[in-house]
């Protein structure tokens, strides 16, 4: 189990303050339909639509909200959203992994294509960036919910195989086997996480500064942007004092 982590970066997130609720909403809208469509609309008996809900109510999306995403999912006239992954690399060779759903892989293809290329990124092949991640189940709370030797506690028994604070958050990963035990395990003691979800991890992280960090911070937001993608990755390494300079 580790303490601290030195890759902040792995995920690429905007706080709260910058995005659109609604936005957040159509993305977690959208997982719950996939979810649906794919495995049913029992969440006990659906680990995928069960950590979208969670996603959901960690966001304080109106129960409302759910429940019509959940039908949509399940109606006769459901939209189809295809799962696609992009993989590339951003100025200075950080590496990103784009997850999207979508309803026309052409229009997706090209909005992506078009923010590596406007910030000075390139697309690659599929595994071009992946084979040197490892996909894992991640469990995020907020540091209020508990002390760190809590948290690392809890997750030990829970069965999971780290625990870190990462960006204001205890971070909490396991076996993607294990996503849905170990989060109904710790939900017991925290109440429901933050986010519970399959993400991507890995131990190389790219040094980037300058103007390579600038376009690379918006290329990431570009990408996440989009109302196709749901989720951005890349592996850069940033210092404070740059990711201060780029806030600035």
């Amino acid at each position: 189990m580790a303490g601290h982590s030195k890759y902040a970066n792995i995920q690429h997130r905007k706080g709260g303050q910058d995005k659109r609720r609604a936005q957040v909403f159509t993305k977690i809208a959208r997982e719950i339909q996939a979810a649906v469509r794919l495995g049913g609309s029992d969440p006990n008996a659906n680990p995928r639509l069960y950590r979208a809900l969670a996603s959901g109510r960690a966001a304080n999306m109106p129960k409302d909200n759910l429940q019509r995403a959940i039908d949509r999912g399940s109606g006769a006239g459901a939209e189809q959203l295809d799962e696609i992954r992009y993989e590339g690399f951003g100025p200075g060779g950080v590496g990103v992994i784009v997850e999207c759903l979508t309803d026309n892989k052409n229009r997706t293809a090209g909005e992506v294509r078009a923010a590596f290329a406007k910030h000075g990124g390139n697309l690659g092949e599929n595994n071009s960036v992946s084979f040197a991640w490892k996909r894992v189940g991640e469990i995020r709370y907020p540091l209020a919910a508990a002390s760190e030797d809590a948290m690392m506690e809890a997750a030990i028994e829970a069965g999971c195989d780290d625990c870190a604070v990462e960006d204001e958050h205890h971070v909490v990963t396991c076996e993607m086997g294990a996503l849905v035990s170990a989060s109904q395990a710790l939900a017991k003691k925290f109440g429901d996480p933050a986010s519970a979800k399959f993400v991507w991890r890995t131990e190389v992280a790219i040094p980037v500064e300058g103007d390579n960090a600038e376009a690379l911070m918006k290329l990431l937001d570009q990408l996440e942007d989009l109302d196709d993608v749901q989720d951005v990755y890349s592996n850069e390494d940033i210092s404070d004092e740059e990711m201060a300079r780029l806030s600035g």
